[in-house]
Order: C-alpha cells, then structure tokens, then sequence
C-alpha cells in the first residue's frame, strides 16, 4: 500500500469516526430543544412518523395565520403546522362550522415545522395529526398578532365545578364539536368530561358522533381534535379504535374517580424522562436534517443551549392554566 493510499484509508477512517460520533451525540439530545430549534418544514413528501404523542412530521404544511372563517393563535409559539390533511381539515371545518352561525374558528396548537416533542403544553401534537380549536368564536374586529398572544383563554365549565355554564354554552359549540366529529379522518376528539356529560345529556337521538368524542382532563377551554394516520405514512403507529357506543354510560368514574383530589399522603407522580432524539423513530433523525422546505440551504436546527433558552422564555410567556379539577397520577389510554 502506497503511504498516499494509507494517508487517504487514515482520512476515511477519522472521517467516518466523527460521523459516528455526531451521529450519537445528536441521537442523545433532548428531543423537545432540538425540535423547538427548528424553524421551517422539512423539504420532504408529507408523512407522519411514529405515534402521537412519540414521533415527528415530515414534509408539514402550514396553515395560514388568517383565513376566511379561521384565525391561528399564540404565533409566537411556531406551532401552526400539521400534515396536510389536517391543514385542509380545519379550513373544510371552518367553512362547515360558518354556516352554523360560529363567526370563526381560533386555532391553537397543532405541531411544529417537523413535529416532535413539544417544549411545553402537549405530550402529543408530535405527527401533525392533533390540533387544539378553541371554545371561543373568533371576535370582531378580528384580532391582530400581537393580541393573540394575550388573548385570554375561556373555560365554558362553572367557576370551580365539572359542569358546562349554560350563560356560554349554546347549541353552536355543540354543533361545532359534531361537525368536527362527522368528518371521516377524524379519529377521535377529547374534551372534558363535564362537556361530554353535556354533549349526552343534549344530543337526542342522533348520537352515532358521540363515540368519538372523548372525555379527558383538561380540555375545558378547547377541544384537541385528531386524525387517523393518513395514506403515504407507513411510519405512522395508529392509535386503538374507539370502539362502539356513545361512551356516555362510562363517565361516573371521571366525576367519582378521576377528578377526585388524591388521598392525603398519595405521593406526587415521578416526573418522565425527557425524550431523546433516538427515542423517537430512526427516520426522524433524517426529517432533522433534511434542507428547509422552499430554503434551497442546509438544516435550521439551532444549536441547543440558544433552543434552551428560547423554550425558558416561551414557558414564562405563556404559563399553563390550570385544569379544572385535579390530576390523577394515571392516565387512561383512550
């Protein structure tokens, strides 16, 4: 072997080393900085990767901030992203929930430019296939950006109860939740189970819809729709069906159970683990570090410790309310 091919052998080898090493370093990382670093859709075909709540999106299409019947709230969190198929669910739902009477709908979180794990506020919301629709109609005038940072959100339960407030609830929020329920690539929808106990009490005998609608913790101030994994994302892990009936015999354990304050001396739930980038699928790690979509140019992951405290100032911009009742350290699955 000439000492030109060895010196070139010697290159390959160091070469291949440090990618290796990089390879481990970014598969350690904690998931939700590295993907909140990231701030434009990956130029890749549309698929959603893993399961809701342990996954990431390629390909992400963007809802626009204003439509027609819709305006996308909190734009500072850069989460108004999702599988196109649910980008084109919310603008059909929009127009669908305007011939109701809904003046417009104000949409929340859906995911980020490629998924992943949030910084705070979901579990979920990783694949683009979850999005939060507010249970406030859109207000007129319509809201300018820098409002929809503040804009107060608006529990329709009685201060202090499960119940639904009557003076906010009419028959337009039920309407609204059905219209999204109908849909054929809607999965499920949770809501709370005050809203659910309402949503029973007053459906009649139309009540097919209501399978789909699921009672939840939280979700007093919105409703967090979500889709089946779509055509062209093998990738995708489906969530268990929802079975048959319309759930409606099954909530005396969420107001006997569930929403109970825990025993005196019931020690607080272990925090998790923060996910790690080779936690989720492999094929995340190429979404990652595929070109921007429309950019021409390399990735546009930042590097963590700038993700850091980018996540420290978003958290302190826009605390978690609280929900109405206490958390259980379990829960359910569906």
């Amino acid at each position: 072997m000439t000492s030109r091919l060895r010196r070139l052998t010697a290159g390959l080898a160091l070469a291949a080393a440090a990618l290796t090493a990089a390879s481990s370093g970014a598969s350690a990382q904690v998931a939700k900085e590295v993907f909140s670093a990231v701030k434009a859709p990956a130029a890749l075909a549309p698929q959603s990767l893993g399961f809701y709540s342990k996954g990431c999106l390629a390909g992400a299409a963007t809802l626009p901030i204003d439509g027609p019947h819709w305006q996308a709230m909190r734009l500072s969190r850069n989460r108004h992203y999702g599988h196109p198929a649910m980008i084109a669910f919310l603008q059909r739902l929009s127009e669908k929930a305007a011939a109701i009477g809904w003046p417009g709908l104000l949409v929340g979180d859906i995911s980020q430019p490629r998924g992943g794990p949030l910084p705070f506020g979901h579990a979920s919301h990783q694949i683009g296939l979850d999005a939060d629709i507010w249970f406030r109609p859109m207000p007129s005038p319509r809201l300018t950006p820098q409002q929809r940072e503040d804009y107060p959100f608006r529990s329709v339960l009685k201060k202090g109860t499960f119940q639904v407030d009557d003076r906010i609830w009419d028959a337009r929020y039920a309407g609204l939740i059905k219209l999204a329920a109908e849909d054929a690539k809607v999965q499920r929808i949770f809501v709370h189970p005050g809203i659910k106990k309402k949503l029973c009490e007053t459906a009649g005998r139309d009540r097919a819809w209501l399978n789909k609608v699921r009672p939840y913790y939280g979700h007093n101030e919105h409703f967090h729709v979500r889709l089946f994994c779509q055509p062209g994302s093998p990738g995708c892990t489906a969530q268990q069906s929802t079975g048959s009936g319309d759930g409606c015999g099954d909530l005396d354990w969420w107001f006997d159970v569930a929403l109970q304050p825990p025993k005196p001396g019931t020690p607080p739930a272990k925090p998790k683990p923060p996910l790690t980038v080779a936690d989720l699928p492999g094929a995340c790690r190429s979404v990652l570090a595929a070109p921007a979509n429309g950019s021409g140019g390399g990735s546009l992951v930042a590097a963590v410790p700038a993700a850091s405290a980018l996540v420290s100032q978003e958290r302190a911009a826009f605390p978690q309310l609280p929900v109405a009742g206490p958390l259980p350290r379990e829960r359910p699955l569906n």
